[in-house]
């Protein structure tokens, strides 16, 4: 057996015998011995006031125990030297020679004693520098992997943060458009208020000026009539001889009709009046119809500010088109016919719906296309996932996989769950689909004015390619616009 090593010893000198751990704040018995002050501690508790060494079973008192600061000088050189022993080209413990060894299966260096003995008689070995040379490889590789990891979410994370800074501005002019143009209107309602109560206070001036005439002139009548009633009742008292003197005098200055009808507010007056209430209706009605257009205003706007769309060419694939229905040349275009085909009953071919889908597939950005849909009274224009069902009964709503806007007669919906109706006067001609994968929102406008009519809200339709989707009525034309 080896002799043991003078580090052996010194870590030996420097070890508690009851933690078996480098000393901690040692203190020294009566009878030489040294321990951890906290051990010892323990290891007297309960004792009466005399107790026994634990290591030589030597009876001691257990007065307060004298600190032992020279060893504690000791265990911190021997730490040192153990550490500085762990850092340099290692030695064996067991045999001390040098680890110029590593075994894989027990993933530790060895010596070369190590290496002929049972333990590892059976294991891969290789040199220690090798080892280390394939291992730090692994790490180097490691580390490229990490650091291309680390700089692809830098770049997601700077693409992420000038979008938001691109939306924020977007928002921002948005915001301020609103403010001006809620200003103008304000600015708008003041005069017109103004206006109205200005003339409405014309109009009072008006109306009191000839209500004070017609009382000034009916006054002077009350007052003239008044007069004629006191004379005639004299007159009725007199004596006959002087009654009849003055009789046909006083009755000709009595003679009925005489007296005139005061001046009643003019039917012209009565229509200035009525004017101002038409006004004021429809003012309100005015208000009303921007207030119920107001949320889909608001939604157009939201959809302005998440950034361009690109236009994009949609041609129809024909693999997909139900047997019922017509592809033109281009695949530009789609009818019902007047008679069924012989198609290939290929997989892909909607068997059920009068449905076709476009070639195009998209999974990532901004895209946008129009549809003309004319006037025919039954379509359904929208997208549907790459997976949706194309044989038998399928369901035209987002759990079915189709995000659409459909016209069936008088109806006008969008084929949410439960089908919202569309408030629109009329039905339009030419459809703009706005499809945002990057937010999974579709967004169908009015080509013709530029009205929104309706979105699916964000995060619909993530997860899967999408498809433009089309499905056609008889008499319902679609012509996909370049």
């Amino acid at each position: 057996m080896a002799a043991e090593s003078p580090m052996e010893s010194l870590r030996e000198e420097a070890t508690c015998p009851i933690c078996l751990e480098y000393f901690t704040a040692p203190v020294t018995l009566e009878c030489g011995h040294n321990f951890c002050q906290i051990c010892i501690s323990q290891y007297w508790e309960g004792a009466g006031p005399t107790a026994s060494c634990p290591q030589c079973r030597a009876t001691v008192p257990q007065r307060p125990l004298r600190p032992n600061r020279q060893l504690a000088n000791v265990v911190e050189i021997a730490r040192r030297l153990s550490l500085q022993d762990a850092g340099g080209a290692g030695v064996c413990r067991e045999h001390q020679e040098v680890l110029k060894l590593f075994c894989e299966e027990d993933q530790t260096p060895i010596c070369v004693v190590c290496d002929r003995s049972r333990a590892h008689r059976a294991h891969t070995v290789v040199p220690v520098e090798e080892a280390a040379q394939e291992y730090k490889e692994k790490c180097q590789a490691r580390l490229k992997t990490l650091r291309e990891e680390r700089e692809k979410l830098l770049g997601w994370k700077a693409t992420g943060e000038r979008r938001s800074q691109e939306y924020l501005k977007q928002t921002q002019a948005e915001r301020q458009r609103i403010v001006a143009e809620f200003q103008q209107l304000r600015q708008f309602l003041e005069v017109q208020e103004r206006l109205l109560l200005a003339q409405l206070e014309k109009l009072d001036e008006e109306i009191v000026r000839l209500q004070a005439d017609n009382v000034r002139k009916l006054s002077a009548q009350i007052s003239c009539l008044s007069q004629l009633i006191g004379e005639l009742e004299g007159k009725c008292q007199q004596p006959a001889c002087e009654f009849l003197q003055d009789a046909r005098s006083a009755l000709s200055r009595c003679e009925t009709g005489q007296f005139q009808q005061p001046e009643e507010i003019s039917l012209e007056l009565e229509k200035r009046i009525g004017g101002f209430s038409q006004k004021a209706t429809a003012l309100s009605e005015s208000l009303r119809e921007f207030k119920d257009t107001l949320p889909f205003a608001l939604e157009g706007a939201r959809g302005k500010s998440l950034g361009a769309f690109r236009q994009v060419t949609v041609t129809l694939d024909p693999d997909t088109a139900h047997p019922d229905l017509v592809l033109s040349g281009d695949r530009k275009g789609v009818r019902q016919a007047d008679t069924r085909k012989p198609r290939p009953k290929n997989p892909e071919r909607f068997d059920s719906e009068l449905c076709v889908l476009g070639c195009e597939r998209f999974t990532s950005g901004r895209h946008c296309w129009e549809v003309e849909v004319g006037n025919g009274g039954y379509w359904a224009v929208g997208v549907a996932r790459e997976s949706v069902n194309r044989k038998g009964q399928i369901s035209l709503t987002p759990e079915g996989g189709i995000w659409a806007v459909r016209l069936c007669g008088e109806h006008f919906l969008a084929l949410a769950s439960p089908a919202t109706s569309l408030p629109l006067s009329r039905a339009p001609s030419r459809i703009r689909v706005c499809l945002d994968c990057d937010r999974g929102q579709v967004t169908f406008i009015n080509a013709g004015d530029e009205a929104p009519i309706f979105t699916f809200p964000p995060g619909s339709l993530l997860g899967e390619r999408i498809r433009p989707w089309f499905r056609v009525g008889l008499g319902s034309p679609l012509q996909l616009c370049p």
